[in-house]
């Protein structure tokens, strides 16, 4: 071996000169962003939490239950949802539902999101198309346990996310209550 190769000198300075022509050409792209060129693409700054990078239409966010025509939930508690999950965070108890031509209905559906890892299982494996994760919601954090558990109600008040994929439907708050 020589010595520029022993000492690995041609390819630090080979490494030094690639990253210093990258960090230059996204400097430059950057600063004529900076002054008003939308034409310019490289590595741009989003200023988190007023202006928020595009979703992807098949992002996986908050859940929601949907709703019959009746007002009542789709939700005919075979409890695929919650047999599928590998997180275990679902837990539904039946009940009989009003119509009879409706077998069954959720007394209770609770999905604890502290657990939950936004797998979408549940969504596939539901034969009613009664859960989906749709509404554009990213941010609900909380400052205890209990709070991360949202109930039926709180998520049959969910709506669909907007055509920019923004969330339509506030954040809901979760009532702080035994289980």
């Amino acid at each position: 071996m020589r010595l520029g190769q022993r000492f690995y000198l041609v390819e630090v300075v080979q490494g030094i000169v690639l990253t210093s022509r990258h960090f230059f050409r996204n400097m430059g792209k950057h600063l004529a962003h900076a002054f008003g060129r939308k034409d310019a693409r490289g590595a741009v700054t989003i200023q988190y939490p007023e202006e928020h990078r595009p979703y992807s239409p098949r992002l996986r966010s908050l859940h929601r239950l949907v709703r019959r025509e009746d007002g009542s939930p789709r939700c005919v508690a075979c409890m695929m949802c919650e047999t599928v999950c590998p997180a275990h965070c679902i837990y539904i108890v039946a009940t009989e539902h009003p119509n009879p031509e409706i077998e069954k209905m959720p007394e209770r559906f609770d999905i604890d999101l502290g657990k939950c890892v936004f797998c979408g299982y549940c969504v596939e494996a539901c034969p009613e198309d009664a859960i989906r994760m749709d509404t554009g919601i990213l941010e609900f954090a909380s400052f205890s346990r209990r709070s991360m558990i949202y109930h039926k109600d709180a998520l049959l008040a969910l709506e669909p996310a907007g055509q920019d994929g923004r969330p339509t439907s506030p954040v809901p708050m979760p009532a702080n209550r035994a289980t």
